[in-house]
């Protein structure tokens, strides 16, 4: 039985490293091509782009790992049912829960490596990107912006738009500022526009002159509305962008009572679960009958993947917001969805399904 079980494992491995190697090459591609559309290349330059897309390609296999599990899991199942090798297996002796067992200890170590992504190195991840948009912001020169045109920072949530800018003096006409911050979203609209250099920084400031902004609170509380004659807005202010508590360490997540470290937290144990719910999931999407063709759970499976991991990201939100208090936290989602997948499981639904093929 142990050539059997190994030859599963073979056959989910082998499409495991292809998916992954697809989807990590893919979010690269992605990564490189919205930096470039954002026209910051020349802003932060190629070897520093480089860097940030490698640390968000890291950050990313926390999700890109578990997908992987999903895809490969239903394609290498689906392709021993639709070859017969199933029924010949269990001809020999293997039954439904032995092959099942085999396919979540082939899960086991990925999910292992999941963890160690999300609970390790997506916070070391988060830091050095973090140190290195400090370290750009040093340099960081509105000059360098053109007219009518808009700039946006996807890690900071901000995003500039000047209508127009004099090359000679450099002042800024009509100028546009939104922040996305964690309680609140601000909108700056000036008339002008200037850099300036603070002796006692080297980071540069923008001046705003005759504006407004409107701020729009995320907590109920009111929003507000407030004119300047003179605004210094400050490109490194980051205090609600999230770095903060995405760089803590996971030790340091423990004890928190915040309720956005707490969702932190919540979020980054929960990774290597959802990898092996997922993988329990693919089991009965990957039952193909023989000579059948490979798209014939894909869509189900594909619409059952993007709402769970849609409803992950609104149980985050909701103990973020204090909708949810850290008990039940994220949780019951993934206890509703591990009794789906074990009703799925369940040994009278597989023999029916064994004896319909």
């Amino acid at each position: 039985m142990k050539k059997i079980e190994a030859y599963i494992i073979h056959e989910i491995a082998r499409p495991l490293a292809v998916v992954t190697i697809i989807l990590a090459g893919l979010f690269v591609c992605f990564s490189f091509a919205r930096l470039l559309a954002d026209a910051v290349t020349e802003s932060i330059g190629y070897a520093n782009m480089i860097k940030l897309v490698t640390l968000k390609t890291l950050i990313a296999m926390e999700v890109l790992l578990p997908v992987s599990v999903y895809v490969a899991i239903i394609i290498g199942l689906g392709r021993l049912h639709r070859d017969q090798e199933i029924i010949v297996m269990k001809a020999s002796g293997l039954n439904e829960s032995s092959i099942n067992k085999t396919v979540l200890i082939a899960v086991l170590p990925v999910a292992i490596l999941t963890g160690i992504f999300s609970m390790a190195i997506r916070p070391w991840a988060y830091t050095l990107v973090y140190d290195i948009n400090t370290y750009l912001y040093r340099d960081a020169n509105f000059d360098k912006y053109q007219g009518g045109r808009f700039y946006s920072d996807e890690d900071s949530g901000q995003i500039v738009y000047l209508q127009d800018r004099d090359r000679e003096t450099g002042k800024m006409e009509s100028v546009f500022l939104y922040r996305d911050r964690e309680r609140k979203i601000e909108f700056i609209l000036a008339r002008k526009g200037e850099q300036v250099y603070d002796a006692n920084s080297e980071i540069p400031r923008l001046h705003l002159f005759d504006g407004f902004m409107y701020r729009l609170q995320h907590t109920g509380m009111e929003d507000s509305i407030i004119r300047f004659s003179k605004f210094v807005y400050n490109p490194t202010d980051t205090e609600d962008t999230g770095y903060k508590r995405k760089s803590l360490s996971t030790s340091s997540l423990i004890s928190a009572d915040d309720p956005r470290e707490v969702a932190e937290f919540q979020w980054r144990l929960s990774r290597p679960f959802a990898t092996f719910i997922l993988a329990m999931l693919a089991i009965p999407f990957s039952y193909t009958l023989p000579r059948e063709g490979k798209g014939q759970n894909v869509f189900i499976a594909a619409i059952a993947f993007a709402i769970y991991y849609n409803l992950t990201g609104v149980a985050q939100s909701w103990v973020e917001q204090g909708v949810v208090d850290r008990f039940p936290g994220v949780w019951w989602l993934h206890a509703i969805m591990l009794m789906i997948v074990v009703w799925l499981l369940m040994p009278a639904i597989s023999r029916k399904a064994v004896v319909k093929r």
